[in-house]
């Protein structure tokens, strides 16, 4: 039995130069696992809370009394643990916590912990962090969702959506999806220069672009994929995170690029008529959190002709994963690692989403670092599908080269997930939409 010796809290800087949590979990054979929590921009009311300390410094967003928290209180908590028992770990942390958001000791740290520990008990088996993840059952590649265009809170709003990304699950294997997506990302760049649009990059890497609406960065997409030499809705489809949260509320929204208003049914007119001019695949958050009628009825709408995903929805709960799949809310349940606070409740909101038959995506955060556990999360747990943002800056490439390194390492022994991943299973042949009702 191999336990925790001793618990480290360290003050680091994520890639929008604010302060974050990084944890060491010490063992007393001598082996270290080290985690760093991120941190969003664009997040949902029943997500675990970052303690941030407030004041003027660093806007008030430092994490001093977060980092005291994990080498005090936590450190103490944890000592003497066995590092193999991750669940036992995790109720700790949650007991010692003693509220419902994390909000007391701070998701931030308790999430870096968590992590932390999980590095320490792949260490202490020997075996990468997948393998330990995996247990012994079959992994795929993910499939993924790659970030061209920036908007919404990553962006200065310059356009109302957050994110206009593409996939390719048609290619043969990770590596293939990396290299038609930076040919499409630097297609959208130069199209953006030629067009005196460019207005530099996002906070996620994707390019940070001056439109007059939100149809426009859907055609320079659209452009961007034809001018790289690919075929839209072949080769490459075009994914997006309305993030509806941030612009909606009470079943209106309000889309400051262009100057108007709608209702429920005039965002859901909107969203349906780009799905039948747009090779779009899934499409994230396309209403807001508190329109629980509106997801229900886009998501009959669109059938399985488009995925469905809940993020601000669901924040990685499993009890409201369950919930908005028995009600048919969604088809994709969004798993982001520091909205739950530690990797067991991390773990049950994706198994609530696989056994309701909903697909899965791990996902990064806007405000990002060097570490790259959610890689391993997304092969080890078989999530099919993962999101970082964009194929451009270090925090972003560190989780796509994991990648790439795993599955030259799993070669012959994990398929790239592909069509599988999602939840029309086989490439969309009709772009045939139901009523919206």
């Amino acid at each position: 039995m191999t336990r925790i010796a001793r618990v480290r809290g360290r003050r680091v800087w994520d890639s929008r130069a604010r302060p974050t949590v990084e944890a060491e979990v010490v063992l007393d054979n001598g082996m270290v696992g080290r985690a760093i929590a991120p941190a969003g921009a664009s997040m949902g009311s029943g997500e675990a809370v970052d303690l941030r300390d407030g004041g003027t410094a660093l806007g008030g967003r430092d994490v001093r009394r977060a980092v005291e928290h994990v080498e005090t209180e936590i450190a103490a908590a944890l000592q003497g643990m066995d590092i193999a028992e991750q669940p036992a770990i995790d109720r700790s942390l949650v007991d010692l916590d003693g509220t419902p958001q994390k909000a007391r000791l701070g998701g931030n740290a308790t999430i870096a912990v968590s992590m932390a520990a999980l590095h320490a008990a792949a260490a202490a088996a020997g075996v990468p962090l997948y393998a330990h993840l995996a247990q012994g059952r079959p992994m795929r590649i993910p499939v993924p969702e790659i970030q061209i265009l920036g908007g919404g809170a990553h962006a200065g709003r310059r356009v109302d959506i957050q994110d206009f990304m593409v996939m390719c699950p048609s290619a043969a294997s990770f590596a293939e999806a990396l290299d038609r997506t930076a040919e499409v990302y630097h297609a959208a760049g130069r199209l953006l220069r030629e067009a005196g649009r460019a207005g530099g990059v996002a906070d996620e890497g994707g390019w940070w672009p001056a439109f007059g609406s939100n149809e426009e960065a859907l055609d320079l997409l659209l452009r961007a994929i034809e001018a790289a030499g690919y075929t839209p809705g072949q080769d490459v489809h075009i994914a997006l995170d309305i993030a509806a949260s941030d612009f909606g509320k009470d079943g209106r929204y309000r889309l400051s690029l262009e100057g108007r208003e709608l209702d429920r049914d005039g965002m859901a007119e909107l969203l349906l008529s780009w799905l039948a001019r747009y090779p779009i695949l899934s499409i994230e958050d396309p209403f807001g959190e508190d329109d629980a009628e509106g997801f229900r009825r886009f998501t009959a709408a669109v059938g399985d002709r488009v995925q469905v995903v809940g993020d601000d929805l669901l924040v990685t709960d499993a009890g409201r994963v369950a919930e908005a799949a028995s009600r048919r809310l969604a088809t994709c349940a969004l798993i982001k690692p520091n909205q739950a606070g530690t990797v067991t409740e991390t773990l049950a909101a994706l198994e609530a989403a696989r056994a309701a038959g909903l697909t899965t995506i791990v996902s990064a955060r806007s405000g990002e670092t060097e570490d790259t556990t959610i890689a391993d999360l997304a092969v080890g747990w078989d999530a099919g599908q993962i999101k970082v943002g964009s194929i451009a800056r270090g925090e972003r490439t560190a989780k796509w080269n994991a990648l790439l390194r795993i599955e030259e390492v799993l070669a012959g022994r994990a398929a790239f997930a592909g069509w599988d991943a999602l939840p029309m299973r086989t490439a969309v042949k009709t772009p045939a939409l139901r009523a919206w009702t």
